[in-house]
């Protein structure tokens, strides 16, 4: 018999117990490894049809499917994911609250930050149930500015650039 089991990332990312209903009404347990990938079968040694003639029971066939998360997507063992950060986070630097699946941690953002720049937070990707390792999360910054410039803000930057030839694209 086969089975389609739709899991959530978290879920997939550091394994969990699910209990499936088969289509004859029996509940079963089943483990959900640590770092099982989208499409993954996981085969239940006898928990699949009745055997012909008295025989043994088959096998269950179970297909993970893994539901995608709004905030972080994977690479492998790595979780990726996107942080905004303020225009003043940027060039002055700071620490900055940053979710992982595992909870969330601060973040040392420094002083130049550019849009784009990566961070790594070790330890805080998917677990390998196979290996024991733990991947990390790869966090991209991008610096977003208020939806409305004030005059006091317009006014510095037009000082700064007057005062500071600077070309990025150079």
């Amino acid at each position: 018999m086969r089975y389609t089991l739709q899991v959530d990332f978290t879920e997939a990312a550091k394994g969990a117990r699910k209990r499936v209903t088969l289509p004859g009404g029996n509940a079963l347990d089943l483990n959900v490894p640590a770092g099982v990938d989208d499409g993954r079968v996981l085969r239940l040694k006898g928990k699949g049809q009745p055997g012909v003639n008295g025989g043994p029971s088959g096998d269950a066939l179970v297909e993970i499917t893994v539901r995608p998360h709004r905030h972080f997507g994977r690479d492998g063992k790595n979780i990726r994911s996107e942080l905004p950060i303020s225009i003043d986070e940027a060039v002055l630097g700071g620490k900055v609250a940053v979710d992982t699946i595992w909870g969330a941690v601060n973040l040392t953002i420094p002083k130049g930050t550019s849009s784009g720049q990566t961070f790594r937070l070790r330890g805080k990707g998917v677990k390998d149930d196979a290996t024991g390792a733990t991947g990390d999360q790869l966090v991209s910054v991008k610096i977003v500015l208020p939806d409305e410039i004030d005059d006091e803000l317009a006014y510095f930057l037009t000082e700064w650039r007057q005062k500071h030839a600077y070309d990025p694209r150079r």
